[in-house]
């Protein structure tokens, strides 16, 4: 479709996670210090929090590809289990042979501590990473909080990072988990993207799919910023249809109208940022749904949008 038109070897703005697209926004570097030092405190609990698509999963993969070699991880993406299921995941991830027929609480602990020292023994280090936090029943917190009690004199053996949307930080506050919550060794809430950061952003995606002519304008990347309120996933949607929707005209140059429209076709009006109701798309004609017909150098071309 697009890409051959803009020069792009393949789509720059995919919101599957891709590490060779990597962009580390001072926030970005910011948060990871902050992961990576509450992880070098061997203490318990490392808290990462923001909201839906600012780049969590990003900084995820950055911090694990910082740990040292001996370090085993363990990662829990579907946290919403009772507590037998979670230390029964733990166990799965950790490659814990367990009798699953006859798993107790106290078994599955014992053999989780047991693993622990003797990697612990070895020079090794474990930790657990569980994605979506917020999901997390209080009891099942609580269950890992006794986890980080295994220990010797000098450092706890499980390390945990709990990783999630705004709501942990309110659920952490509930006065059953004050315990936990003292054991947090770091925690920083990762804000969205800066318009210059946006900016910044767009060219680095294009640039490392293959495109370093300004396709964007300046206004039309501070469009996207204004409307997308600088979450990266969104941005991602709302570039990937700007880029079909200039192809569609036959524009070099994706402008601000197009982003409008192309904001209004790719984002619920929910998600749309608030802050600058002014640049909010409104009452604008759809690009897409439709068979759009183009014909250059004498060969027609038709697709769908």
């Amino acid at each position: 479709m697009y890409l051959s038109y803009f020069g792009l070897s393949e789509k720059p703005f995919s919101i599957s996670p891709n590490p060779h697209y990597l962009f580390l926004s001072e926030r970005h570097k910011e948060a990871l210090a902050h992961l990576t030092y509450g992880l070098g405190e061997d203490g318990g609990f490392v808290l990462l929090t923001g909201e839906v698509g600012t780049g969590k999963t990003t900084i995820t993969r950055s911090m694990l590809e910082q740990l040292p070699e001996n370090t085993q991880v363990a990662m829990i993406h579907n946290p919403a289990l009772s507590e037998l299921e979670l230390l029964a995941s733990i166990c799965d991830e950790l490659k814990i042979s367990y009798d699953s027929q006859n798993a107790t609480l106290k078994s599955l602990t014992d053999i989780i501590k047991q693993h622990l020292e003797m990697n612990n023994k070895s020079g090794g280090h474990t930790i657990l990473i569980i994605d979506e936090a917020q999901l997390l029943a209080p009891d099942v917190l609580e269950q890992l909080r006794l986890l980080t009690n295994i220990e010797t004199d000098h450092k706890k053996l499980l390390q945990i990072v709990l990783v999630g949307q705004p709501e942990l930080q309110e659920l952490l506050k509930r006065n059953e988990l004050r315990q936990l919550a003292q054991r947090i060794t770091a925690r920083y809430h990762l804000l969205p993207l800066t318009q210059g950061q946006t900016v910044a952003y767009i060219k680095h995606r294009l640039h490392i799919a293959g495109c370093d002519k300004g396709v964007f304008s300046m206004d039309a990347m501070q469009t996207v910023h204004q409307l997308t309120g600088g979450v990266p996933r969104l941005m991602n949607l709302v570039c990937e249809r700007a880029l079909v929707g200039a192809f569609a005209k036959q524009q070099l140059i994706v402008d601000s109208d197009i982003i409008k429209k192309s904001a209004q076709e790719s984002l619920p009006m929910d998600f749309i940022a608030t802050d600058n109701s002014a640049s909010k798309p409104s009452g604008y004609t759809s690009y897409g749904f439709a068979f759009v017909a183009l014909f250059a150098a004498g060969v027609g071309l038709s697709f769908i949008i």
